[in-house]
């Protein structure tokens, strides 16, 4: 798998408008973030050596909802760690959860599937999606995202995503336990 040095900051290079906007977002918001150009990261072992480049952990992030398709999340978990839907959905008082379709990734986080980030939730604008961390991730100086398009992951502090980028996007997460 090719990946590029760590940069610091956005690209030089024209991106994909989806990627310009989360761009965009964390220059607005003054939210310093490395960076890394790489292959399509299909698997989490691809996401892992990524995740060594940049000297962090690289979230799961599952768009998920409940079996009436009327209650959407996104989940950032370690990769590490197992989803078992019974646990969550008891934690969240949800009925049994399983992976949202295409049609609902890309019209509420404006991303295609396998680029699925925290990043995306700039584009629910009427927060249908209700953003879950477990707390493991919440436990790190630094979390790893993709900017809405799987050849990029960035470093940010776990501090700016809290404190700086959900707030902006009036997204406030609700830590789990998994």
């Amino acid at each position: 798998m090719y990946i590029s040095k760590v940069y610091d900051g956005r690209p030089e290079d024209k991106r994909t408008d989806t990627e310009e906007k989360c761009y965009d977002l964390l220059n607005k918001l003054s939210v310093d973030f490395l960076r890394v150009d790489h292959d399509v990261a299909d698997t989490m072992e691809d996401c892992t050596v990524i995740g060594d480049t940049l000297g962090i952990m690289i979230c799961k992030n599952l768009f998920l909802t409940n079996r009436q398709k009327t209650d959407f999340y996104l989940l950032m978990m370690p990769d590490d760690k197992e989803f078992r839907t019974k646990d969550l959905s008891h934690q969240i008082g949800s009925a049994r959860l399983s992976f949202a379709g295409t049609e609902f990734m890309r019209d509420m986080l404006g991303v295609e599937p396998g680029s699925v980030s925290v990043l995306g939730l700039m584009n629910d604008k009427e927060n249908k999606v209700r953003l879950l961390i477990d707390k493991d991730v919440l436990k790190n100086e630094f979390v790893g995202c993709h900017p809405c398009r799987n050849t990029s992951s960035l470093r940010i502090k776990t501090a700016d995503l809290l404190g700086k980028i959900l707030p902006a996007l009036s997204h406030l997460p609700t830590e789990v336990s998994l």
